[in-house]
């Protein structure tokens, strides 16, 4: 007769497995084996999150230094391990840098300087496979510690390479629960070395554009000429965020009557043909100032006129100055186009922006819009700025705000050299810029030159 289940304690209904029965599950685990594994399982998706964490910050840096860094710092939380470095070749195939990880890395290189073409590590630039110690100092290929470096056990090591070429070797040493590499350890630090590598190349890639385009940006600025007794001063400054040409220009000329034309000026948009166009409209714009004369409005005038013999006209804005000598004294005249207005500083005056009602609109807009010239006699002692949006805008900030914080700025520099004062203006707004900046300074000597 069977057993009645109320009395085995089993609900109603339920069968019950017969001891025999579980025998023959030899596969079956124990609630202490299931946990482990669903614990090993947890371990191994948080390294995956971590792993993919570590991707998306690696590449989300364009700068050599960090990234090596994040690379470094990523590599051993994956792992657990007590020290990391990252050893980086340059193009010859000695090592050029090095990052670590829990190592006092100021001391070490100053005491034994970069890694040396010998030893383990070494290994992994020639074999360019994963490398794995258990016991460094029993290692045969192992040449000792330098008497600065921390003594190691254990060493986990795998290349950097990208398309046959090794960029250098990342390694760890120790984990922090004195355990060996394992497989796990190797694999997830070869799948960050992957992306490491990667990302290596393109901060690379990224500098040597970004010098490309700062090379052909400097050359495409003027040599300013000896405005004597005038001072002059330029200052250039990139954006920060990508190596992209700008359409920042600016001049300098001295005209044939003895007067003194200054133009700032900014092609609409940051492609490459910007750079080009900038170039157009700084020579067509200096052909008609030399040649040609006249008030700035006049000059102004011409050029929109000018741009119209492109299929699709450029767009600029534009700042076009004319100094005269009249008796024993300068006076500006200037014709604006759409441009920041140029900031006058003087020490009894104080600073203002030179911003009369009548402003007018960007080059290349509309030929038959009318410009207007403004006058100002320059002190003796006064400096005259005339710079690029790229100095005062900025995301999320309000622009008269930024505005008045230059002009602030510039007035507590009024007696420095105007090439401390152009750079001191440039480095006071963090070095961080939306966009191209060029600056361009004037100073009118505190004596009456005769």
């Amino acid at each position: 007769m069977p057993e009645d289940p109320r009395r085995s304690g089993a609900p109603a209904g339920s069968r019950v497995a017969a001891p025999e029965a579980i025998e023959q599950l030899p596969d079956a685990m124990t609630s202490e084996e299931l946990g482990a594994r669903v614990r090993q399982l947890a371990l191994g998706q948080r390294r995956l999150r971590r792993l993919l964490d570590a991707g998306v910050a690696i590449s989300a840096d364009m700068e050599p230094r960090a990234v090596l860094e994040h690379i470094v710092a990523a590599a051993a939380d994956l792992v657990g391990a007590r020290y990391g470095a990252l050893g980086v070749l340059g193009p010859e195939g000695d090592f050029v840098d090095l990052v670590t990880v829990g190592v006092d890395e100021e001391r070490m290189l100053a005491a034994e300087g970069l890694p040396q073409g010998h030893g383990l590590l070494i290994g992994l630039i020639a074999d360019r496979k994963p490398l794995r110690v258990d016991d460094i100092q029993a290692d045969p290929r192992s040449v000792g510690f330098p008497p600065c470096h921390p003594r190691m056990t254990t060493l986990l090591g795998v290349p950097l390479t990208v398309r046959d070429t090794v960029y250098g070797n990342l390694y760890l040493a120790d984990k922090a629960d004195g355990t060996p590499f394992t497989d796990d350890d190797e694999a997830i630090l070869t799948a960050l070395a992957s992306a490491a590598s990667v990302s290596i190349e393109n901060a690379r890639l990224y500098q040597d554009l970004k010098r490309v385009a700062m090379h052909f940006q400097l050359r495409m600025l003027p040599a300013l000429p000896d405005l004597s007794p005038l001072v002059c001063e330029l200052r250039y400054e990139p954006a920060s965020e990508l190596p992209r040409l700008g359409g920042d220009w600016c001049d300098a000329v001295l005209l044939p009557d003895g007067a003194v034309s200054l133009v700032i000026g900014d092609v609409t948009g940051h492609a490459v043909a910007a750079a080009p166009i900038m170039a157009q409209i700084r020579n067509m714009l200096r052909a008609l100032v030399f040649d040609h004369g006249g008030p700035p409005s006049l000059v102004v005038s011409k050029l929109d006129r000018a741009l119209t013999m492109f299929a699709e006209p450029p767009t600029a804005t534009l700042v076009l100055t004319r100094l005269e000598r009249v008796a024993d004294e300068f006076v500006l005249r200037w014709s604006n186009a759409g441009h920041p207005p140029p900031l006058l500083l003087h020490p009894g005056l104080g600073a203002r922006f030179l911003s009369p009602a009548r402003h007018g609109i960007p080059v290349g807009v509309d030929p038959t819009v009318p410009r207007y010239d403004h006058a100002q006699r320059l002190p003796a002692g006064s400096t005259l700025l005339l710079f690029t949006d790229g100095l005062v805008e900025r995301r999320g900030q309000d622009i008269d705000a930024s505005m008045a914080a230059l002009a602030d700025q510039a007035m507590g520099l009024l007696d420095a050299s105007l090439e401390r004062l152009c750079a001191e203006l440039v480095a006071g707004r963090g070095r961080l810029f939306d966009d191209d900046v060029t600056l361009l300074a004037l100073r009118v000597p505190d004596h009456r030159a005769r």
